[in-house]
């Protein structure tokens, strides 16, 4: 078996996904994918369109949208419309009207494609809300990521104040306490433990702690034995 395989990592909002599956991919040598970038795209360019967040006018919207992610150097990037929108769809806004945009059908069939394009070759981990269960339900490796709110809601202010943004802790427990019922409670695709996942509760580990324990996970599993790959 030459292709590589595919690596999901699902979880709720601030359970350190995108940390952790940026740097598993590093040791890996496998490619990024931040689906929950797309989601974030088509929020900012739904947006700059002046949606009302009336659903019905969603898939007329979602035509005139391109959404791409192209490699640039070492990492798949998001663009829409030509224009790189990696940097500028990282605000909480953002994210909490990505969660209520993934949620409606027309949006989500627009990007399954995209994102099944992005790994067809495998050599990914894929981070989001749906990964081992809808677009990449054959992913050879899957993990569910989680932590308790509190810690949730404590990484993202820092995260949010080292950037020099004025944030309340407690405002962002209450984003992510709305954007989990979003998620967990949407008919299309919700947020879900796949049940063949390695579940991971990151509350009281370190980023380090925790890509090992997936480095060892997929070890187990058998399928970088095949590439000739060792994995400390």
């Amino acid at each position: 078996m030459n292709r590589r395989p595919v690596i999901t990592i699902d979880g709720p909002a601030g359970a350190g996904k995108s940390t952790i599956s940026r740097l598993l991919a590093e040791r890996l040598s496998f490619i990024y994918l931040d689906t929950g970038a797309l989601y974030r795209a088509v929020a900012l360019r739904l947006r700059s369109q002046g949606w009302d967040g009336r659903e019905d006018r969603l898939a007329a919207l979602c035509r005139n949208i391109r959404v791409e992610m192209r490699k640039v150097g070492d990492r798949l990037r998001v663009f829409t419309e030509g224009d790189d929108v990696t940097e500028k769809i990282r605000s909480e806004e953002i994210g909490l009207q990505a969660s209520r945009v993934s949620a409606v059908p027309a949006v989500r069939e627009m990007l399954l494609s995209v994102q099944r394009e992005a790994a067809a070759g495998g050599g990914v981990v894929a981070e989001g809300r749906d990964m081992g269960s809808v677009v990449f339900p054959d992913a050879e490796v899957k993990f569910f990521l989680d932590a308790s709110v509190e810690e949730r809601a404590k990484r993202r202010y820092l995260e949010l104040t080292a950037k020099g943004d004025a944030v309340r802790q407690r405002d962002i427990e209450e984003d992510l306490l709305l954007r989990d019922r979003q998620d967990r409670g949407r008919s299309i695709a919700p947020l879900v433990c796949p049940p063949d996942a390695v579940i991971i509760d990151s509350t009281d580990k370190t980023i380090s702690q925790v890509v090992d324990i997936m480095l060892s996970a997929i070890n187990k599993s058998g399928h970088l034995c095949r590439l000739h790959n060792k994995y400390p």
